[in-house]
């Protein structure tokens, strides 16, 4: 059981970004910390001068988990990705990524350097992004002014072309003027590179010496100025290591204490998260980290559906060559082993490194919490199956510690137009996401939501009967949503197709909550109250909006698919040209049908007037909505 007052003694008094997660293990919070030990302290001392919706927060913790980072700006951007990713249900959802301004050196013949919010692919080199705008507005400033590049938006200069105010207070090199090579031009910009590169200190050295310069000469006003651009550059220095700047992804592996392999995920160069995997350790307690590294890469990446393009990692196993062979056959693209030696995935990697040092300290515990939530769930679920084997006469046995696989369906429509199903799987606590399957009703019409889900599960269990490998895993139990009806509908198709698998009902409360399971034993309905296993209270709950979501986000799919395809499509002679030669002439449907049902004795000759359109065309569209007014 992980201890939460134990746990919060481990905690670092360092930045970093906590995730509080409820009794299955879900993200119900994100937060960033300047000192976690602090910050996260706080939600477990005295309730009495807590918000309402902290408090209700609070008290759904089982436990929490944290990554260190460098620093502040780092923890702001981690949190912001995590967010995005798991999006929990107390968080306000920050705003976007645009919001974080990033220097840009464009792709001109002189180039410029200036402040951007977005990103674009123009060719121009992006540094960033940063959360202190104040430091980049300084920082673009100091560079334009100590390279003296150009800040206009010109691109050619006639010779009548006059010099701006930049030139003449020594603020630009006046490339307008003919006076300033190509090659002078470049070598400025590429200082400015090198310093956005990180190179910085030689620029930094270099404004010190002039602050101080200027402090002795008591110019205190220019020393202030150099100090402003120091501080700037020493913020900008903290490099965003949490983030970047290609948009590429990868992974990071990290062996933690010979038993454990962390993994940090970065996708579309942003930092998402951390997942750790328990290691089968049975060799030497000599063997190294390549080879655990290397062990890990082929068990873990051959089970994946996608493997990212770089993979980074503290030592390379001496089969390195073999493995980025493998994985690029598997993942259709070229996969590289990576130890970087500098640069930014140098700082992640030591960034990640750094963090698993702390993860350490907690990790048996978090693992050994997750093992007892699905032993948990697990002998519920058992409890839950032996109580509708003992109503039949049977019995199952004791609960042998397994992971039960679990289904659950729902139907989509509105107003029975567009109808769908949606099945989810549920392996032990976690959603097996690559079981999920979508149906598209074809033979109920109207709405029928018995109907159409009797051709959901009849379809279903046929594919395994076919023997349809995406459909062969068969659950070991079916969750209905519904109510009697769904049950005896779902029973019905199992008892056709021959199998035994067993189909509880989920019975609302007051608040359409799940209160209870019902299941049919012979020609009788009972009950099981779900009072005294919170655990699977949870897990049902997360799974019927999982399927709720599942069916929704298909059936808007497939209804903004019919909206595309228009009423239009439907009349003869009318293809996708002359639909949207009529739409644009004029605006809309309602337009077109008002016109072909109208007095108008000019309708055909104004239809077939549209650029690609006929007087037989025309005359299609008139009889159509005539027929259909």
């Amino acid at each position: 059981m992980f201890d939460i007052q134990e746990n919060l003694k481990k905690l670092p008094a360092k930045p970093g970004v906590y995730m509080h997660k409820d009794k299955l293990g879900n993200i119900i919070y994100v937060g960033k910390a300047v000192n976690l030990r602090n910050r996260v302290r706080q939600y477990f001392q005295s309730s009495k001068n807590m918000a309402p919706k902290v408090r209700s927060m609070v008290s759904q913790i089982s436990e929490f988990e944290y990554i260190t980072v460098g620093s502040e700006m780092e923890a702001l951007i981690l949190e912001c990705n995590l967010i995005k990713k798991y999006r929990p249900k107390y968080n306000i959802l920050l705003r976007d990524d645009k919001t974080y301004p990033y220097i840009k050196v464009t792709n001109e013949e002189y180039p410029r350097v200036l402040k951007t919010r977005a990103l674009k692919k123009d060719g121009g080199k992006y540094f960033g992004p940063y959360s202190d705008a104040g430091a980049v507005n300084t920082i673009v400033d100091f560079l334009n002014t100590s390279f003296e590049l150009k800040r206009c938006s010109a691109t050619s200069f006639p010779k009548d072309f006059k010099p701006c105010l930049n030139y003449h207070i020594k603020q630009c090199r006046g490339i307008c003027t003919g006076l300033v090579s190509k090659e002078e031009y470049d070598e400025a910009v590429a200082g400015a590179v090198e310093f956005l590169n990180g190179h910085d200190q030689p620029v930094i050295s270099r404004l010190k010496a002039k602050m101080k310069q200027a402090a002795e000469a008591l110019e205190y006003e220019e020393a202030a100025t150099y100090r402003d651009y120091i501080e700037a550059a020493n913020a900008l220095a903290e490099t965003q290591r949490v983030v970047m700047r290609h948009n590429s992804d990868a992974d990071i592996l990290v062996p933690l204490a010979g038993k454990f392999m962390a993994i940090f995920c970065v996708r579309e160069g942003k930092l998402i998260g951390r997942e750790s995997h328990a290691l089968d350790v049975r060799f030497s307690v000599d063997e190294d980290e390549a080879s655990m590294i290397s062990a890990f890469i082929m068990q873990h990446y051959t089970r994946m559906a996608s493997i990212p393009k770089e993979i980074l990692v503290s030592k390379l196993p001496a089969d390195s060559a073999s493995l980025e062979q493998y994985l690029s056959d598997e993942a259709g693209h070229v996969v590289r082993l990576i130890r970087p030696e500098r640069g930014e995935k140098r700082a992640l990697l030591k960034m990640a490194i750094k963090d698993a040092e702390e993860m350490a300290n907690t990790i048996e515990e978090r693992a050994a919490a997750a093992i007892e939530r699905k032993q948990t769930l697990g002998r519920e679920l058992w409890e839950v199956l032996s109580h509708m084997q003992r109503s039949l006469g049977n019995e199952i046995g004791e609960y042998d510690g397994r992971e039960y696989r679990a289904e659950a369906y729902d139907i989509s429509n509105t107003n029975g137009v567009d109808t769908v199903g949606a099945m989810v799987v549920f392996d032990g606590l976690k959603p097996d996401k690559k079981g999920y399957r979508k149906f598209k009703i074809r033979t109920v019409r109207g709405q029928d939501d018995y109907a159409s889900m009797k051709e959901v599960l009849s379809r279903r269990f046929l594919r395994v009967i076919s023997g349809d490998d995406h459909f062969s895993v068969l659950p070991d139990i079916i969750f209905m949503d519904g109510g009697k009806g769904h049950v005896s509908t779902a029973l019905e198709v199992i008892d056709e197709t021959g199998f035994d698998i067993p189909v509880v009902g989920m019975v609302k409360d007051d608040h359409h909550r799940t209160r209870a399971l019902t299941y049919r034993a012979g020609d009788e309905w009972q009950e099981i109250t779900l009072a005294d296993k919170p655990l699977l209270y949870k897990y049902i709950g997360r799974m019927q909006e999982e399927v709720h979501r599942f069916a929704i986000e298909y059936h808007r799919k497939v209804r903004g698919k019919n909206v595309t395809r228009s009423v239009l499509d439907e009349i003869d002679g009318i293809g996708p040209v002359r639909r949207k030669a009529l739409l644009e002439a004029f605006g809309s449907i309602d337009e077109i049908k008002a016109l072909a049902t109208g007095s108008d004795s000019d309708k055909i000759a104004r239809l077939a007037a549209v650029p690609g359109m006929d007087a037989k065309a025309a005359d299609h569209v008139v009889k159509f909505f005539a027929g259909n007014a």
